[in-house]
């Protein structure tokens, strides 16, 4: 059997969270490292740690005496709260990661943004349009395994309203992207592991304006495995572990996400999703991400949180998986009771 790794922090949203944590369980033991994991997580599980890993001092301590004890092949985490602590831990049981520095850099965007600078990388403040490498470093090689291109809502909160992974996206043979990506990682010392880097394409060329040294959210490692078969976590538990992965796309499709927002602010009163929506051509899941009774907030300020149902859809094209997005979105149906009348 392989040996373990450990996995700081299972996340808190199930819809999001628990395809990454089931790819990375179908290949090795996980150990996971929560203060209170949630119970979709369990059976997915060969061992847990009762402590905060975002916690300092005698959490960290614990953790790596846990780690010794359980003789883990490596530590990675999918969460930007936790990328410092994923960093610091595997350097203290000397295995494959990311530098504290480096994760710490990452989680600030204003020092991420002057240290890329300095070192000539192009960067940008968030914009539109928005795009993301999913990359694959490996001992100095550099491969971007996907393009994901985003749609933001309006300002000022801008939340993701849309990601499409298409298999053959001409930002893969765009050589300023690459030559962005590549010196993105160079200026951030990385050897080994997944990143995803968000860049602004500009009329001066791909900007870079943030980057996650860990596996992206928002169901982009389904839609990359979807559409191109590569698989960013398992990937990225191969490479904690000081081990080769295997990232040969085997599929050349496209795949979506699409997010509801509330259309107005006040209590949620009704929410549903008709079971018609699985029968719909090139409906691949879609899932109520909410809960009757909450409060939520409409899109120009909302949040991730706000956020009422998802739904996700395969295509040969990236057409065909905004036509199939537009067929699901009817089987959804909410009432919002407004502010004034909530209260």
């Amino acid at each position: 059997m392989p040996q373990p790794v450990l996995l700081l922090g299972a996340g808190r949203r199930r819809a999001y969270d628990e395809f990454v944590l089931t790819r990375i369980a179908a290949v090795r033991p996980v150990l996971l490292v929560d203060a209170a994991p949630p119970a979709w997580a369990q059976p997915c599980l060969a061992g847990h740690l009762a402590a905060d890993p975002g916690k300092d001092g005698a959490t960290a301590s614990a953790v790596v005496r846990f780690a010794a004890r359980h003789r883990v092949r490596g530590v990675l985490t999918h969460s930007q709260e936790y990328s410092v602590a994923a960093a610091t831990i595997a350097g203290q049981l000397g295995l494959p990661g990311t530098s504290p520095g480096t994760a710490a850099a990452c989680t600030d965007p204003s020092a991420l943004r002057a240290l890329l600078a300095a070192r000539t990388v192009p960067v940008d403040d968030p914009g539109t349009p928005r795009v993301s490498a999913e990359t694959v470093v490996l001992d100095g090689e550099i491969r971007i395994a996907a393009i994901t291109r985003t749609t933001l809502g309006p300002a000022p909160a801008r939340q993701p309203l849309r990601h499409t992974v298409h298999a053959h996206d001409g930002l893969l043979h765009n050589r300023f992207l690459r030559l962005a990506v590549d010196r993105t990682v160079h200026a951030l010392g990385v050897d080994r592991g997944v990143l995803h880097i968000g860049l602004t394409l500009t009329d001066r060329g791909p900007r870079v304006t943030d980057v996650a040294p860990h596996l992206p959210g928002d169901l982009i490692p389904l839609l990359v495995r979807r559409a191109t078969g590569v698989d960013l976590a398992q990937a990225a538990a191969a490479l904690a572990a000081g081990e080769v992965p295997d990232t040969t796309p085997t599929r050349q499709r496209a795949a979506s996400v699409q997010f509801a927002y509330p259309a107005a602010t006040g209590r949620l009163d009704q929410l549903e999703l008709s079971p018609d929506a699985a029968h719909e051509p090139g409906a691949d899941r879609m899932l109520l991400t909410q809960h009757t009774g909450n409060h939520v907030t409409a899109g120009p300020h909302a949040t991730a949180a706000d956020r009422l149902a998802l739904w996700v859809a395969l295509g040969e094209t990236p057409d065909d998986c905004a036509d199939a997005l537009r067929r699901m979105a009817r089987h959804l149906s909410a009432d919002i009771a407004p502010l004034a009348n909530a209260a």
